[in-house]
């Protein structure tokens, strides 16, 4: 299961990328509104999404899908105890994990933190 996600998530980013790259800039049409005749605002004509937008709208929300699907899966091989696990590096063997705090000497003075 964990090989289809990884080759449905590589298809539909490279679709994206390739959905992304052919469609017309927003800004490509902002020299024509200066006399050119271009019938769109400033910024490109507005309106209803046409067949490409909705498709990578699509596509986005599939490799969203399949980004979690993979999260997921990484997270049930490794099985972490708590949160903290996620981050903590381990501790090389013989050393301790933290500093080993120092023996207070029963003095007032000891307590101030400096």
């Amino acid at each position: 299961m964990e090989t289809l996600v990884w080759v449905v998530h590589i298809i539909v980013s490279v679709a994206v990328i390739g959905l992304v790259l052919l469609q017309h800039g927003k800004g490509a049409d902002m020299g024509a509104a200066f006399g050119s005749g271009s019938s769109g605002s400033l910024f490109g004509a507005t309106g209803s999404a046409n067949f490409l937008s909705r498709s990578t709208a699509i596509l986005a929300t599939l490799f969203f899908l399949t980004s979690l699907g993979l999260a997921y899966f990484g997270l049930q091989q490794h099985k972490p105890d708590s949160v903290l696990d996620l981050t903590a590096a381990p501790a090389k063997s013989g050393q301790p994990a933290a500093p080993v705090p120092a023996q207070n000497s029963g003095s007032k003075a000891a307590d101030i933190p400096q």
